[in-house]
């Protein structure tokens, strides 16, 4: 019998970097393991099973006729006991929301995953981000995390600030990195395809890449800092209208997660110059076409995470928006601290200049992330050989061509 392995994560589908999570995820522990079944519990069954065809991937269904309401209800539970080892994995483990389930995790996984420990199947945070975790209740369920879980690799070290001193947990605490950093993008010629098809390179030009997230100021609101949609999406307008006026080049907007879309759509409608943008969304192209697509881009410009993660791990040099805790986490990860910009500092003036910099200095970049991307898509990797002790065997090489990663 198969060994099965219940992956948690939030794989609904509509976001391109926690699919990117879901593959590197597979890829790495089939590449140490050899096949195995792995438990996805989704409000998206069908898109978790064409999505991962190279992998024995069984969807649980979130829905509410599987009596879920999305990741509380009988399916989780069910999937974690029939399970051999729980993964749980991205950053899904922060309190905002705490007691909603439609939109938080952490509550749930504090019910469950001590349930996990009492049956005595192994639990582990697999390449996490802890937190925010704010509230009392919050510290008090994230606790609850850490206390059923045998292994804690977490991807980035502002997840440390997270782990209560007084726990015990330093001895389960390991270093790993995001799995998203381990997906391979497709082939030369379908990115080829792709700037084709979507007129990228208009008149032979290089192009930009752009990312906003609709999130906007939510995770520094505490800290005094408010911005409206239309005052933010004006300001980015403005930043992409300079860019464009002082170098001679195409702009990409890049959506990873379809709830951007309305912003997107704010920002592209005030623009000055429209006839140099293009737009493309995982609506269309899957996690791994988004990445082919960054790898040609001369810079990225990103608020969401995994859009800074998907186009650094081609070495595009990146200048990151800090409006949540994990983009610094991961840009603080790659040593790129000079090309963030916090929220509560963003103007468009701020946002030509850091741009501007970085694309002077954009070749230098990437000698520089070529062997700091190398040192993190290993941790990545690697991190599969911590669960060697529970699935009751020694992880292969890293370098094992196990799975197929999808397209």
């Amino acid at each position: 019998m198969a060994t099965r392995v219940c992956v948690v994560g939030n794989f609904s589908g509509r976001n391109a970097g926690d699919a990117a999570i879901l593959g590197g995820l597979l890829k790495d522990v089939t590449n140490a393991y050899g096949p195995l079944t792995f438990d996805v519990p989704t409000t998206n069954p069908g898109f978790v099973r064409r999505q991962y065809p190279g992998f024995d991937v069984c969807p649980v269904g979130l829905l509410p006729w599987n009596l879920s309401v999305k990741i509380f209800g009988i399916p989780i539970v069910r999937s974690i006991l029939r399970s051999d080892i729980v993964l749980v994995t991205d950053a899904i483990l922060f309190d905002r929301a705490l007691f909603n389930p439609l939109y938080n995790y952490l509550s749930t996984m504090a019910l469950v995953l001590p349930l996990a420990k009492r049956m005595k199947i192994p639990v582990v945070l697999y390449n996490v981000s802890l937190g925010p975790a704010r509230t009392g209740a919050g510290r008090y369920c994230l606790r609850k995390v850490l206390d059923a879980s045998d292994v804690i690799i977490l991807r980035d070290t502002e997840s440390l600030d997270e782990i209560p001193a007084d726990g015990g947990y330093e001895a389960r605490i390991r270093t790993g990195a995001d799995c998203a950093l381990s997906i391979d993008p497709p082939s030369a010629l379908d990115i080829d395809r792709i700037i084709e098809e979507e007129d990228l390179q208009a008149n032979g030009k290089p192009y930009i890449t752009f990312n906003v997230n609709s999130y906007i100021d939510v995770f520094v609101r505490a800290r005094g800092k408010r911005t409206g949609v239309e005052e933010f999406s004006a300001m980015i307008a403005r930043s992409i209208d300079g860019i464009l006026e002082r170098l001679d080049r195409n702009i990409v907007v890049v959506v990873t997660q379809p709830m951007d879309m309305t912003i997107t759509n704010k920002v592209l409608s005030k623009l000055a110059d429209s006839s140099r943008i293009r737009l493309i969304s995982n609506i269309k192209y899957t996690y791994a076409e988004l990445a082919g697509v960054f790898s040609r881009a001369e810079i990225h410009v990103g608020m969401r995470t995994h859009s800074l993660i998907l186009a650094s791990s081609r070495l595009t040099p990146i200048v990151g928006i800090i409006a949540t805790p994990k983009n610094r986490g991961y840009m603080r990860s790659i040593r790129q601290d000079e090309r963030m910009i916090e929220f509560e500092d963003i103007s468009a003036e701020v946002v030509i200049d850091r741009v501007l910099t970085t694309w002077e200095n954009r070749q230098a970049i990437r000698s520089e992330l070529e062997r700091i991307i190398k040192e993190e898509k290993t941790k990545a990797s690697r991190a599969a050989e911590f669960l060697g002790p529970y699935l009751g065997t020694e992880a292969r090489s890293t370098r094992h061509a196990g799975g197929r990663e999808p397209t």
